[in-house]
């Protein structure tokens, strides 16, 4: 029933999603241009039209009475940002113990302007030998775009990261103020 609440909800507002369903066992997705409080919205609208069981990370804050029940219910896994941790090994550790799991995250680890991405995204995916499925959330056409193929990470990064981030730079957020120029 939420599925098609959710799809009637996107559909409402006049958003499109666009590209392949992902359906490897294991996977990463990172969306991005992070810029507004709405892309979670979007995000969840979109797992839920799609049948994703993909969960995310969110900051702590979120996960406090009186909604944590509620980003838990949908799949959240608080991350502490205040916190020096070995979340990149805590995920990759979770990939090596399941069959099926996939997890979302934003890049930029922030809805505000940030000159340079996190990349912890890229060193789970390496690490645990699953591919990143990319998700343009574009407010200019609003659309939600899954990249044709998935990226599969070598090991790279200097090399890799600027064609993952080529991918997203057609797309323009909800506040575009808070994108990387």
């Amino acid at each position: 029933m939420f599925k098609l609440i959710c799809r009637w909800g996107l559909k409402l507002a006049g958003w499109k999603i666009r590209g392949p369903v992902p359906r490897y066992p294991k996977y990463l997705i990172i969306g991005a241009p992070h810029t507004s409080n709405w892309d979670f919205v979007l995000a969840i609208a979109t797992k839920y039209s799609l049948g994703l069981k993909a969960k995310f990370l969110g900051k702590a804050e979120l996960f406090r009475f009186p909604y944590g029940w509620f980003f838990r219910m949908l799949g959240g896994y608080p991350v502490d940002r205040s916190q020096s941790t070995n979340m990149v090994e805590q995920i990759v550790e979770i990939f090596r113990q399941k069959e099926e799991f996939a997890i979302g995250l934003a890049p930029e680890g922030t809805r505000k302007a940030v000159q340079k991405w996190k990349t912890g995204f890229y060193h789970i995916a390496a690490q645990a030998g699953i591919p990143i499925i990319m998700i343009g959330l574009d407010y200019a056409n609003k659309e939600l775009r899954i990249a044709d193929e998935p990226f599969w990470p070598s090991g790279d990064i200097e090399k890799e990261l600027p064609q993952i981030q080529a991918f997203f730079a057609p797309f323009r957020g909800k506040r575009p103020q808070g994108q990387k120029a």
